[in-house]
C-alpha cells in the first residue's frame, strides 16, 4: 500500500498485506455501500469483488514483490492464472472473514482507530502526529483519508479474529519435548560432488530441439507491452524559480536570522568561585564577598597564580582542578552575570567580583576567538533561495488547482501547462504496467493512467496525479508498443545454451545416482569424501535447505548413511558417519510447543476458513479473472 510506510514494523505490515476495503471512520460510512458495484469478479454471498479492487490489488502485490526481488522481480510471475487465482482466493478468503466479523460483532471503535493512526511514525512531525502530512501522504498513493482508514480498521479487525484463531492451538508437552530434542540433534556429514561436465555443457542441441522449445515456452520470451511519456511535474521547487524576492525581505530574513549566518565570537575563561547557597543571608553573603576579595587582591598581586589559588579555593569542581578553566563560551552559555563580566574584559585581563546565584567569581579571560559572520550580500543567494521556497509553497495548493485544470482542459498537450509554470516537459521510455525506472512515474496510480484506454488510444493528457506531498505529475503517451515476443533468431544461442546444460546436468545426476546405490551396497570405493563437518537445523553450515532436510530425514540407524540431492551444479552425496544427540534444554523446548502451538492454531485456522467457505455461496467470473489489466 505505502512504500513510505514500508518499514513501519507490524502494523504497517498488516495494512501492507492485506487488500483495501471501503469501510470509513472519521467520518463512518455503512460499509455496505461498496458491494453495490459493476464488474463484479467474484462474488461471495452477495458481495461483489470488483474488476477494480482486484486490479488494484494485483499492483501493489507487484509494487511488494518488486520491493522484495530488486532485479530478480518478474512481472510475467502475475500473468500466469495460478498466481491471480491465488490473489483472487486471498481476496475471497477476507469477505469471508469480514462477514463472519461483521455478524459476530468483532469490531474496532473509532478511538482505537484513531490511536492507531497517529501511532504511526510515517504519520508524524517531531514525534507528533500530523494531520496535513498524514492527509497529504495518504492522498499522494491514491487514497482517501475514508479509504485508506477503512482498510485499517478492517485489518486491525481481522487481526483481533484472525489473532483469536491463530493463538488457540496447544501442543503437548511430551511432543514438544521430542521435537526439540530432534532439532537440537547435530549429525557429522562428509560431501561427494558429481559436477556438471563442461564438455558436455558445450554439447550441441538438433535445431528443430531448440525451435520446439521455443514453440513449446512462448511466455518465457516475451516482452511486456511498453510506452515512451512526457511528462510534467509541479512542485514548490518548480514554482520557486518563478517568484521575485525584494531586497527588503532579503534583509528582514538576514537580521532575524543572524545566527545562521556564521558563528559568533567566543571567549575562553578561567575562574574561582567562592560559593553561597541560594537562599544565604546577608552575613554569609558578607563573608563570601570578604574571602573572595581576599583571594583577588592576592591576583593582583601575583597574577600567575591564578590557576593555583584556583585548585586550592574554588568551589566549582568541574573547573577547579584545571586551574579553572572553563573553556570556550559563546553567548548564551553562561549565567548572565559571569557571560556578561567575560565579554567586556580584555585578554589576560583579570577583572572585579562578579555575583551570580552560585557566589562570587574572580574571572580571568584566557583566550578570544573573533566571530565569523557571512555579510548580507554573500548570504542574499541562499537567503532568495529560502524565501523562494517559502513563497511556493503558501501558493502551491492555488497552483495546483490551476495546473489540474490545464492539463484536463487542454488535454490534446502538455505545453500550455509548461509555458505558463514555467516547466520542462520531460520524457520516459521503457515503462510498462508494472514499472518505470523514472521514479515519480512509478507510482500504481500514474501507471494505471498511462495505459488506459484515453492515454494509449486517445494520446490525451493524464489528469494530475499527486505522487508526493505537495508534488503533482500529469502525463501523455508518446509511444505505445505492444507486447511482443523476442524472435526466435535472438534467442536461438540462449536456448541452445540452455538446453545443452539441462542435458549435462541429467547426465551428472544419472552418475550421482549410481554411485550412491553402489554405496547404499557397501562398496565404500565408489566415491570420495571431502573433509568431515558438524551441521544440526540451527547450524545448516552452508547447506541448502533441501540437503539439510534429506540428512535429517535420513535413517540413521545403521551408519554411515548416505542420501543425494540435486544440486545447481550437478549432484550431490553425502555421508552420515556420525549422530550428536542433545541434552534436553527447558528453554528450547518451551520455545518449540510454543511455536508447535501456532502451527496448530494456523491449522485450526485453515479448518475454521474452510468451513466459512463450505457455507457461502462463492461464485468466480473466470473470463474477468483470466483478462490481462
Amino acid at each position: 500500500m505505502f512504500n513510505l510506510v514500508h518499514n513501519n514494523k507490524r502494523l504497517m505490515q498488516i495494512v501492507l498485506v492485506l487488500v483495501a476495503l471501503p469501510f470509513a471512520f472519521w467520518g463512518i460510512d455503512s460499509y455496505q455501500r461498496v458491494f453495490n458495484l459493476a464488474n463484479d469478479i467474484a462474488s461471495v454471498d452477495g458481495q461483489k469483488v470488483t474488476e477494480q479492487e482486484f486490479a488494484d490489488a494485483l499492483r501493489q502485490q507487484q509494487e511488494r514483490m518488486r520491493s522484495m526481488l530488486g532485479k530478480n522481480y518478474n512481472p510475467a510471475l502475475f500473468e500466469s492464472p495460478e498466481m491471480r487465482l491465488e490473489l483472487l482466493e486471498g481476496m475471497v478468503s477476507q469477505r469471508l472473514l469480514v462477514q463472519f466479523a461483521v455478524r459476530n460483532s468483532i469490531t474496532v471503535d473509532d478511538d482505537q482507530l484513531r490511536e492507531t493512526v497517529a501511532s504511526i511514525p510515517a504519520f508524524q512531525e517531531d514525534g507528533r502526529f500530523s494531520k496535513s502530512r498524514y492527509e497529504s501522504m495518504v492522498r499522494a498513493e491514491g487514497y482517501t483519508p475514508a479509504s485508506f482508514e477503512a482498510s485499517l480498521r478492517r485489518d486491525l479487525m481481522m487481526q483481533q479474529l484472525t489473532g483469536a484463531l491463530a493463538d488457540s492451538g496447544m501442543a503437548p508437552r511430551a511432543v514438544a519435548r521430542q521435537v526439540a530434542q530432534l532439532r537440537a540433534q547435530r549429525r557429522e556429514i562428509s560431501e561427494h560432488q558429481v559436477p556438471v561436465d563442461p564438455q558436455l555443457a558445450q554439447a550441441k542441441i538438433a535445431p528443430e530441439v531448440i525451435k520446439a522449445f521455443y514453440d513449446g515456452n512462448p511466455s518465457r520470451f516475451q516482452v511486456p507491452e511498453e510506452v515512451r511519456v512526457e511528462f510534467l511535474v509541479l512542485n514548490a521547487d518548480a514554482l520557486a524559480s518563478s517568484e521575485q524576492i525584494g531586497a527588503d525581505s532579503v534583509k528582514a530574513y538576514y537580521d532575524a536570522n543572524i545566527s545562521k549566518f556564521g558563528e559568533p565570537e567566543q571567549r575562553q575563561a578561567s575562574h574561582i568561585l567562592i560559593a553561597f547557597k541560594r537562599d544565604a543571608g546577608d552575613a554569609e553573603k558578607t563573608r563570601a564577598r570578604e574571602r573572595a576579595g581576599q583571594i583577588l587582591a592576592q591576583l593582583r598581586k601575583s597574577p600567575g597564580n591564578f590557576a593555583q589559588l584556583a585548585k586550592s579555593n574554588s568551589a566549582d569542581p568541574g573547573s577547579a582542578s584545571k586551574g579553572g578553566d572553563v573553556g570556550y563560551f559563546s553567548p548564551g552559555m553562561m549565567v548572565r552575570p559571569f557571560e556578561e563580566a567575560a565579554f567586556r574584559q580584555k585578554l589576560n585581563e583579570i577583572g572585579d567580583l562578579v555575583e551570580s546565584d552560585f557566589g562570587f567569581h574572580i574571572i580571568k579571560v584566557t583566550g578570544i576567538k573573533p566571530g565569523k559572520m557571512k555579510s548580507l550580500a554573500d548570504a542574499r543567494p541562499g537567503i532568495e533561495i529560502e524565501l523562494r521556497k517559502q513563497q511556493a509553497g503558501r501558493r502551491f495548493a492555488e497552483a495546483a488547482e490551476s495546473f489540474s485544470n490545464l492539463v484536463y482542459e487542454q488535454a490534446d498537450s502538455l505545453k500550455p501547462a509548461a509555458e505558463k509554470f514555467k516547466l520542462q516537459i520531460q520524457q520516459a521510455g521503457g515503462i510498462t504496467r508494472q514499472s518505470s525506472s523514472v521514479q515519480l512515474l512509478n507510482n500504481p496510480k500514474v501507471l494505471a493512467a498511462l495505459f488506459s484506454d484515453d492515454a494509449m488510444k486517445n494520446r490525451r493528457n493524464t489528469e494530475a496525479i499527486e505522487v508526493a506531498q505537495n508534488t503533482l505529475v500529469a502525463a501523455r503517451v508518446v509511444d505505445h508498443k505492444p507486447a511482443s515476443r523476442r524472435p526466435f533468431d535472438e534467442v536461438r544461442g540462449e536456448i541452445a545454451r540452455q538446453l545443452a546444460r539441462q542435458e549435462a546436468l541429467e547426465v551428472a545426476r544419472k552418475r550421482g545416482a549410481e554411485r550412491l546405490e553402489e554405496l547404499r551396497k557397501g562398496n565404500a570405493s565408489a566415491a570420495s569424501f571431502g573433509t568431515a563437518r558438524i551441521v544440526s537445523r540451527d547450524n545448516p553450515a552452508s547447506l541448502g535447505p533441501a540437503a539439510l532436510s534429506q540428512i535429517f530425514r535420513a535413517d540413521a540407524s545403521v551408519l554411515p548413511a548416505y542420501i543425494g540431492v540435486d544440486s545447481p551444479n550437478g549432484y550431490a552425496i553425502y555421508r552420515i558417519s556420525r549422530v550428536i544427540d542433545a541434552q534436553q534444554d527447558e528453554a528450547r523446548q518451551r520455545g518449540v510447543q510454543t511455536e508447535l502451538g501456532r502451527m496448530s492454531g494456523t491449522q485450526e485456522f485453515k479448518s475454521f476458513l474452510a468451513g466459512l467457505r463450505s457455507d457461502a455461496k462463492v461464485e468466480i467470473n473466470k473470463s474477468l479473472l483470466e483478462k490481462k489489466n
